[in-house]
């Protein structure tokens, strides 16, 4: 026989708290979520442990009128801070649908990716990811209208420097 009696089973939801998720002040619907984290016990405060969440939130679910052309947009939103019972986001990144990308590749085509960093107005730096695809031409008589490896390097060069240019005009 083992020592001492068998511990009494604690529901761990009680030792949680519940919080808002609010996101930035861009999207039309703030309250977007809400989440839990531990109580504050001793010196653990409970809000530290919401600090650097991140959340992915459908944008289609941000806007105040869910509309079809936003609901395969996937956000991300960092907590930066915790006032009172509200979590308050920052963006954090933005993202396709699994299935949204996979409507979007054909058959007979190349894809081109390209990856890149840019730096926006108010000092913030961006990761990039642009995704092109390969086009058949109206005459064609080929049946695929795939690349080479040389094309795709133009075409890449090409993306980036479009990229680049739009978005160092642009501020967060």
């Amino acid at each position: 026989r083992k020592k001492g009696g068998t511990k009494k089973p604690v529901d761990p939801m009680t030792r949680k708290e519940w919080y808002d998720v609010v996101a930035p002040k861009v999207f039309s619907k703030r309250q977007c979520s809400k989440t839990f984290a531990n109580k504050t016990v001793a010196n653990k405060v409970g809000a530290d442990n919401l600090h650097q969440r991140v959340y992915e939130i459908n944008l289609g679910d941000l806007m105040e009128q869910e509309q079809a052309e936003y609901s395969h947009r996937k956000i991300k939103l960092r907590v930066e801070q915790v006032q009172g019972r509200s979590a308050v986001t920052q963006f954090h990144g933005l993202g396709m649908t699994r299935d949204r990308l996979c409507s979007l590749v054909k058959k007979w085509c190349s894809i081109v990716n390209c990856r890149l960093d840019v730096r926006t107005t108010d000092a913030y730096n961006l990761r990039v990811s642009v995704i092109g695809f390969t086009k058949s031409r109206k005459s064609q008589v080929k049946k695929n209208c795939r690349c080479t490896g040389a094309q795709k390097k133009l075409l890449r060069a090409k993306m980036a420097k479009i990229v680049t240019q739009h978005v160092a005009k642009c501020s967060l």
